[in-house]
């Protein structure tokens, strides 16, 4: 289940990765930041309502641990999409996007202490593989030594860092509720996405000193990023709740497809040998995951 789950999340962020950065171009990173959280608000309602009434309410059964964590992971996720618009900004589409994909190695490091998952030794080798196949693709070599002073680099390795934090922190806050995980899950985006909405909408008010700031910009362009990024976030979540985060977003790194399709197509990005090979790497991590996870 949590395959197709994170397959379909896959495909909406792909989409929405890119329209996003078409947004962060038009009105700037603080709109098309808060636009996946504003705009994905009112479809998440609607899909706890669903759950709620499909597979019942859920109770907290640990209150600290889940706000510790469900705020965390609010933020968390803030900063992560700051910081891979920025890498878009510094760099190319398809850089940023493959530098964030380190988050699958990241969060299966960070989840260790955290939530006590084991991996298979297929499992590690999926992620390893992964993100070799990320850094193949991003880094030239010929440049490795300033490889530091890269701000694309810098900025891509910082959102691989805060999304894995996002992950393990979402699974964290799930299980800190008592019921269907499906129904915890939506519990647990629904909350941090009113509180990206407030921390945004309040920093965008006051920037601008024009409460209906947030509503003025690229209205049709907002809505289509905030609709994908609900439903993206819908399927990461849930699977997040029922699997190592690991494993989420290594197979999610599938989204590598959509990501090459709209460097070249969308973003008029040339594609390098290295950056194919580097992709088709990411391709086998993903089905050495996907096999070492299948009983």
């Amino acid at each position: 289940m949590w395959i197709f789950i994170t397959l379909f999340a896959a495909g909406c962020q792909s989409v929405r990765t890119a329209y996003q950065n078409t947004l962060a171009r038009e009105t700037g990173f603080l709109h098309a930041t808060m636009s996946r959280s504003l705009y994905g608000l009112p479809l998440v309602s609607l899909y706890l309502i669903l759950c709620w009434q499909v597979f019942d309410w859920v109770s907290i059964e640990n209150e600290v641990a889940f706000y510790i964590a469900a705020t965390s992971c609010a933020i968390a996720q803030i900063m992560a999409t700051y910081f891979m618009l920025r890498a878009f900004q510094s760099g190319s589409f398809a850089l940023g996007t493959l530098l964030a994909k380190t988050e699958a190695v990241l969060a299966a490091l960070i989840g260790l202490p955290l939530l006590h998952y084991t991996l298979t030794f297929g499992a590690w080798l999926g992620i390893a593989f992964g993100v070799l196949g990320a850094v193949v693709m991003s880094v030239k070599w010929k440049n490795i030594r300033q490889a530091h002073k890269d701000a694309s680099l810098l900025f891509g390795l910082g959102s691989g860092f805060c999304f894995a934090i996002t992950s393990v922190t979402a699974s964290m806050a799930s299980h800190a509720l008592s019921g269907s995980l499906i129904t915890s899950a939506g519990v647990t985006l629904w909350y941090v996405l009113a509180l990206q909405s407030l921390i945004l909408c309040g920093i965008q008010i006051v920037k601008s000193r024009d409460v209906f700031a947030p509503f003025r910009h690229e209205l049709a362009l907002s809505c289509k990023v905030g609709v994908l990024s609900s439903l993206g976030s819908i399927g990461w979540f849930t699977g997040f709740a029922l699997v190592n985060p690991a494993l989420v977003k290594t197979l999610g790194q599938i989204e590598i497809v959509g990501t090459l399709y709209y460097s070249k197509v969308r973003f008029a990005e040339k594609m390098t040998k290295q950056q194919w090979v580097g992709g088709a790497m990411i391709v086998v991590s993903v089905m050495l995951v996907v096999t070492s996870t299948i009983k």
